[in-house]
């Protein structure tokens, strides 16, 4: 009896410790909450310079944040099995919602991504799925043996396909692929074998003359103009060769803030949304770019740390799904303004402006840091 109270007393001094804090006991991660803080403020004073220094924009994004940082903080008093028991329904309204946008929604600039419902503001229901599709296949696989079974994984696949395909046809390429790329990875931490990685890859090669025939012209077009951007320099190649532009006149320790000619004199579109990079990388150069892509990579270090000590599968299925959604986020935001990537108009997280998808990606950090601070005091 002596042994199992010593074996259990340096965990429960840890907890106690824990709880012991402000921020324990209102279950907020402190070294997480710091970087995303810090990330959010670099982004306000990057969106000063983008926007022609409008203190309005500058005003706008800051509200939301503000917002977005009440929803996080109301998502991590939540306990992790409440999420699991609500997966289902969420994943299944989600679908509705996008059946209803399909047959209902309202269009904008030839997309109909919207829906509007009496008494509430128009919203995007693919948000939610950004949420609800992680979800729901983290709850799915919990409760099965993993690794999981060919059945298994198909039957994932087809939670992952179906809001996939909703949302490509309305067109919206680049939330589809994050909201594809988030159900793949809770796979990829169910512990799927490598033959199935490998299969699915040959067969998606094998689809993409398939997927050429269904894209959308302009889709098409930012394929040609990702393999050659050089030739239509004052049509669809002009974003592309202006960040590049912009990028490079940076140098090594940039220009200085406020200082990025590109955005200043309107070459480069988009400046304040899916290109702020390219700015960023103007004003503060090489150095500086790899400050931010370090601070990025720390906050995506500290989740999986997260992910990594949390104490049931689904917890950690969905922790490790939410971080690889992040890094996915900023990988590919980075890799098509740089023309590594082709355009498929994915925001920079908490950089580019924005409203809805900065509040959807604090519920992911919310959901993060419930996983971390509601721990069991005893060891199961």
């Amino acid at each position: 009896m002596s042994n199992d109270f010593l074996r259990r007393l340096p965990r429960a001094s840890h907890a106690f410790q824990m709880h012991s804090t402000l921020l324990g006991r209102l279950h907020i991660d402190a070294v997480l909450l710091l970087l995303l803080l810090l990330l959010c403020s670099v982004g306000l004073a990057v969106l000063y310079s983008a926007s022609d220094q409008s203190m309005a924009t500058v005003q706008r994004q800051a509200m939301r944040f503000g917002i977005a940082l009440g929803v996080m903080f109301v998502f991590a008093q939540i306990p992790p099995h409440h999420y699991k028991r609500w997966s289902p329904w969420l994943y299944a309204m989600g679908l509705l919602m996008l059946l209803g946008v399909l047959f209902m929604g309202v269009g904008a600039k030839g997309a109909q991504r919207w829906l509007e419902i009496p008494g509430l503001p128009r919203f995007q229901p693919s948000e939610i799925m950004k949420i609800a599709v992680p979800m729901a296949l983290a709850a799915y696989f919990a409760d099965r043996y993993l690794p999981p079974r060919v059945k298994h994984v198909f039957c994932g696949l087809l939670f992952i396909a179906i809001p996939t395909l909703l949302i490509a046809k309305q067109p919206d390429l680049g939330t589809s692929l994050l909201i594809c790329a988030s159900g793949l990875f809770v796979l990829l931490f169910s512990g799927i074998r490598w033959r199935f990685i490998f299969g699915f890859g040959a067969l998606f090669t094998a689809c993409l003359p398939l997927l050429w025939m269904i894209m959308k012209d302009y889709q098409k077009q930012r394929v040609m103009t990702f393999l050659n951007p050089e030739s239509d320099l004052h049509g669809a190649g002009w974003n592309i060769v202006q960040s590049k532009i912009a990028i490079g006149s940076g140098g090594l320790n940039g220009k200085g803030w406020l200082h990025s000619t590109q955005s200043q004199l309107d070459f480069l579109p988009e400046s304040h949304t899916d290109f702020i990079i390219a700015v960023f990388a103007e004003e503060f150069g090489f150095v500086g770019v790899l400050a931010l892509l370090l601070l990025y990579l720390l906050i995506v270090t500290r989740c999986l740390f997260i992910a990594a000590r949390a104490d049931e599968t689904y917890a950690r299925l969905l922790a490790g799904s939410l971080t690889l959604t992040f890094f996915f986020y900023f990988f590919v935001n980075i890799g098509m303004v740089t023309g590594l990537l082709p355009v498929v108009g994915l925001p920079l997280p908490l950089i580019s402006y924005g409203g809805t998808s900065i509040v959807t990606l604090f519920v992911g950090f919310g959901m993060l840091m419930s996983i971390q601070t509601h721990k069991k005091v005893l060891p199961q």
